[in-house]
This record gives structure tokens, sequence and C-alpha cells, in this order.
């Protein structure tokens, strides 16, 4: 994605949650890297000037959790739409879970998969491998040749995966190796069946439920086999109040724990189904108000490291149907920098903290080179207006899944433009 172009963003509002800065100032960019940021480089002259007067600059967003629905599932996305989506929001780097069709539990479909992204030239795509061969829980996958072919984690996404020493064993050989495991926790045998948080509006729409223990009680579990293990473990989609003190708990003795949470889940709570909204469908469900408001409480404390977009693309069809039978998510790709923005506006968070959950400590506790305006690193930047109104609408939006509880609803904060390695990518 290099060029040998030299660009100038002036006049904008840099934010840089990394380092702290938020002051107007310049940027300038040599062959798609940050070559300064205040004062020019010495002989530098601009190709090309970006102005982004009233605007504000800031890293590009790495979202944690972007479903791309390729391979296998192009009825409901594609590449090229979820790429689109991924770089009219922001975002420069995600990472998609490996529940395609097949899963990523081969060497070649992620390199495939790779080469599709890559070409496209828009968002830099970080694949999670399986951690269980055909995502079927028994047989571990091939962690090896899976980091090789580009993965930067293994996942079972919602896949079950019931038995503790494939768990187990899967944590050893990952210790061993520095690889990192990412589980959404949930115990299955609690969980099965259940649409809706186990409170009194499962109870009073008749929903079958899923209690905020089948959470705790399996992130005890990864807690006690991290502590055993040492394995590195990446907690997706935290959903109740009582995990997190486990989790914090964990942090706090030293235990290499990172967990992240969907932006619904800080905004949402169970009662927004109303009368069975199939759009207010996820995993993990929306759940109490408490729970709500604790995540909100994690996030601003810092026991939760990072927001994601959970981004999960659907076809009306799997929307139009009972609660119960609805495909469950929300296209998110667009949305997760007008809805972090509503949730800090909410707390009244800083919005350096704010963009601090959804660029630097999500590049952080992946590793990448990313979520950052430091020198020499890669020049992927997010400038948006932040008191720009929209609506959302299936036109306003790039993603092929058009489902979302925010749908016909007016959002603050508007990417203007995005830059990947230098080179603008939206507008396209």
């Amino acid at each position: 994605m290099s060029n040998t172009m030299n660009v100038e963003i002036k006049n904008g509002r840099v934010v840089d949650p990394a380092s702290g800065a938020d002051a107007m100032q310049s940027i300038y960019v040599v062959d798609g890297r940050i070559a300064a940021v205040g004062n020019a480089p010495k002989d530098f002259n601009a190709d090309r000037v970006i102005d982004a007067a009233g605007k504000i600059v800031c890293p590009g967003l790495v979202d944690l959790s972007a479903r791309l629905r390729e391979p296998g599932n192009e009825h409901k996305a594609t590449l090229e739409s979820e790429m689109r989506a991924a770089v009219a929001g922001g975002v420069t780097s995600l990472v998609c879970p490996p529940d395609t069709d097949p899963p990523l539990d081969e060497p070649g479909l992620v390199e495939m998969l790779k080469r599709r992204a890559d070409a496209l030239k828009q968002a830099r795509v970080y694949p999670l491998g399986a951690l269980t061969q055909g995502l079927k829980g028994q047989r571990l996958a091939e962690m090896g040749a899976l980091t090789e072919a580009g993965c930067v984690g293994f996942f079972q996404a919602d896949c079950p995966l019931t038995d503790t020493n494939v768990l187990w064993r899967a944590m050893q050989y990952a210790a061993t190796h520095g690889f990192t495991i990412w589980l959404r926790p949930e115990d299955a045998h609690l969980a099965t069946g259940g649409v809706a948080h186990d409170g009194e509006m499962a109870t009073r729409l008749g929903l079958p439920a899923i209690p905020a223990v089948a959470e705790t009680i399996a992130v005890q579990t990864i807690v006690t086999l991290v502590a055993e293990t040492g394995c590195r473990v990446h907690l997706a989609r935290i959903s109740a109040a009582p995990s997190l003190a486990v989790i914090a708990a964990a942090k706090k003795a030293g235990l290499p724990l990172t967990c992240d949470v969907g932006i619904h889940h800080l905004l949402l709570a169970d009662r927004d189904i109303g009368y069975f909204d199939p759009q207010y469908r996820f995993t993990p469900p929306l759940r109490d108000v408490r729970d709500r408001d604790a995540l909100r409480q994690g996030v601003v404390s810092g026991v939760i490291d990072a927001i994601c977009s959970d981004h999960t693309p659907v076809d009306d069809d799997e929307k139009q149907v009972p609660f119960d039978e609805a495909t469950p998510g929300a296209t998110g790709l667009e949305l997760l920098l007008p809805l972090t923005l509503k949730f800090a506006a909410e707390m009244k968070l800083p919005l350096k903290n704010a963009l601090a959950k959804i660029t630097s400590a999500p590049a952080a506790l992946l590793g990448i080179p990313a979520g950052t305006l430091a020198v020499g690193s890669p020049a992927d930047l997010c400038i948006f207006d932040e008191q720009a109104f929209w609506a959302v609408t299936p036109r306003t939006l790039c993603s092929q899944g058009k489902n979302t509880p925010w749908m016909k609803r007016e959002l603050v904060g508007k990417v203007t433009q995005t830059v990947v390695g230098g080179q603008t990518v939206f507008p396209g």
C-alpha cells in the first residue's frame, strides 16, 4: 500500500491517544508513513494537501471483530462491500473471526482471504484462525501453519468448546509457542437454546433465556487455566457485570488477560428489545441495565481494554422472522465511531480516552503497527467531523448488511476521509 507521495494534512485537531497529543497541528506523510507531526521535515514539499479544518484527525480505527462473510456467506455480504464499509467508518485495521464457511482452519484459506483483501487496497485485514478443526471443538487446528499464513490468534467464534480438556491442551500449546487464544466466554450447557438475557424482559416475552452466570462461570474457568498455563488470552464480547470482577482480579494478579466489549452492549439493554424486535438480538444477548452500566464503568476504569463493532452483516430474510428464530448480530463497521462518540458523551469521557478504546488499545493488544500517529508508523488515518449529524438508512450504509437497531436514527460524528498507507481510500 506504500506510495512515494508526500502528503500534508493541515488545520485539523490532531488527537493521538497513544501519545496523549491533542492539538491543532499538521501531519506530514512520506512514502506512506508518518514522517512528522507538528513541524515539517527538512526539505519537505507536499505533492498533496488535505485540509482538515474543523475536523478531528486521529489514527485509523482498529476493530477487533468484523465478520466479512467470505468465504461462503456471500449472500450476506462480500469482501468488497464490507471493506468499503470499513473505510467509510474510518476503520483501517480489522480482525475477522474464523467462522466463515468453510472455517479458517487451513493456511490456504487464510492466504486466499488475505490476498483478496490486500488486492482491494482498503483496510488491513488480520484474520483469526480456527482454534479447533472445523470449529468442532475436538481436535486442535494447525496453529503454527495458520500463524505463518497470517493469523494473529485463534478463536472458536460462537461455536461451543465444551471439552475443558481440549481448551487446556490448546492453552498449553499456545503458551509454549507464544500464540494468543481468543475466547467468547459462555458455558454452553447453561446457554443452550437461549436467545435473551435471563431477566424480567425474557420472562414477560416468554423467550428462552441465557443467564449471566453462563458467562461468569466460563470466565472463572478460563482465568484458572490462564493462571495454570501462562497462556495469553483475549476474552471477546464481555456482557455481564459479575464477569468484570473476576477479570479485574485476574489482571491485578498480573495474568496475561485482555478483553473487549461490543459497542451495542454499552448503549443498549434487554428492555430495548421492546416487542420482540429482532434487530436487538445479539450474541451474547443484551443484558440488564445494571450489566450495561457496569460494562460502561469497566471501559472507563480500564478493566475492559477495547470496544469493537462486532460487525455481523445478515440479510433481511434472517431478521424478518420471530425474535427467537432471527440470526443474531448487526452491521457495525460504519457505526463504531459515532456510537463510541455517543457513549463518550453519555459518560462525559474525554474524546482522547474514548478514541483510545478503538485505536491504540486494540492495536496494542494485537501487537500490530497501528492505532498511533508516531513517526515511522504507517499513515493510517481517520478524519472526521464530530459535529456532523447523519441519518442511518439503507442508502447511507455501504455494508451489504442493513440490519441495525440504529436504522432511521440520527447519529453524530461522520467520517469525511480515511487514509491507508498515505493514500485516500475513502471517499473512493
